[in-house]
Formats: structure tokens, C-alpha cells, sequence
């Protein structure tokens, strides 16, 4: 596989308190990678730095060999975060179809697997944790970029959910996608990882 993103030497600090220090590893194209690390160990931190939503203190991304500054990200790839709750008050069927004419995309190649056709009327608000992660996976696999992040893509699901979603994704990148998940804990499939421990200055 080539190489799709080069990360080398993140550090993020917030006040005295490193957060990140020199985090550096390799992405491919179409590989299924898994950042582990307990809670606070940084992981949603080194998403939303990659993504360029907040500055590093230090970093030197590359993608495709070519330098990625924050402006060029949002083209190469997509974070979907953990535990929000986008369009509150519209019904999960409205989302996705806002979706779809944005980019183009299908629903309905996920959303048998991601069993999304009986929340099709029900809020977004209104959704428990399991449903909207399934209804937010749903959404992230619609965006075209090459590479997309995912945070924490099995909170809220059990055992068999989130084996059905790991068989998604998997699927989802045998057709050329990259995607980088961030988790808390081990799930029974064969990944790729990327330990990320607590550093504090």
C-alpha cells in the first residue's frame, strides 16, 4: 500500500500541560488504522489537530509527499468527532438526504448494515447513544475525502454491533477509503495500531 499521510513530531500544549508530545506515524491508502490510548490520553486532541481545528505546537504533516497546511486538510480528509449531536431537531431521513446532495452520495449502501431505516422519522435529539453513532457512522462514510477519522466509532454500540460496524468499514475500505479510528479499548478484529499513552509535561 502507498503512503496516503506522513505525520511526524505533533506536540500540543495546553498552558504547562503537554498533551501531545512528538507523536509520529504513517498512514496508507486503504488501510483500516486503530489509535488506541485510554481516556485522556490525547487521542480526540491529535484528531482535531490533524483536522486543523485546533493549532499544534509543533507538527509536519505530508500527504501524498506533499506538505498538508490546515486550509488543504478539510480536502484530504474528514474527522467526524465523538458525541455530538448535529441538526438536533431534524428527523435522521432529513440528515441523511442533506447529506446525500451534498456529496453525492447513497444512504442506502449503510444504511441496512447500520439498521437506520426504523429511525428514519425519529429526531436526531431524540436518538440514544447507539443510534446516533450508528446514524453518524452513516454520515462520515457518505464524504469523499481519501481519509476519514473516526472518534470513537463503537461507543454506544454492543458487542455484536460493533462487530457488524468493524465488517463495514472494512468493507468500506477494501473499495479504496483509509480510515483512521480512535478507540478506548481492544475489539476483536485483526488492526492495524497506533498506541498513543499519557504524557504530561
Amino acid at each position: 500500500m502507498s503512503e496516503l499521510l506522513r505525520v511526524e513530531g505533533i506536540t500540543k500544549k495546553f498552558r504547562d500541560r503537554t498533551v501531545l508530545r512528538d507523536v509520529s506515524f504513517t498512514v496508507h491508502a486503504g488501510e483500516v488504522l486503530g489509535l488506541i490510548g485510554p481516556n485522556g490520553a490525547g487521542k480526540t486532541t491529535l484528531f482535531e489537530c490533524l483536522a486543523g481545528l485546533i493549532p499544534a505546537n509543533a507538527e509536519n504533516l505530508k500527504y501524498r509527499e506533499q506538505v498538508l497546511s490546515p486550509l488543504k486538510r478539510k480536502e484530504a480528509l474528514f474527522y467526524l468527532p465523538d458525541a455530538i449531536v448535529p441538526w438536533a431537531e431534524q428527523t435522521v431521513a432529513w440528515v441523511l438526504r442533506f447529506f446525500e446532495k451534498l456529496y453525492g452520495a447513497s444512504a442506502s449502501e449503510f444504511a441496512g448494515p447500520l439498521r437506520l431505516p426504523e429511525l428514519m422519522k425519529s429526531r436526531m435529539a431524540s436518538l440514544s447513544k447507539g443510534e446516533r453513532k450508528r446514524t453518524l457512522l452513516a454520515l462520515g462514510l457518505m464524504t469523499p475525502q481519501p481519509l476519514l477519522l473516526l472518534d470513537e466509532p463503537f461507543d454506544g454500540l454492543d458487542l455484536r454491533q460493533t462487530r457488524e460496524v468493524m465488517d463495514l468499514l472494512k468493507q468500506h475500505a477494501a473499495k479504496g477509503r483509509t480510515l483512521m479510528l480512535s478507540i478506548h479499548q481492544l475489539v476483536q478484529h485483526k488492526l492495524k495500531f497506533v498506541p498513543l499513552v499519557v504524557k504530561n509535561g
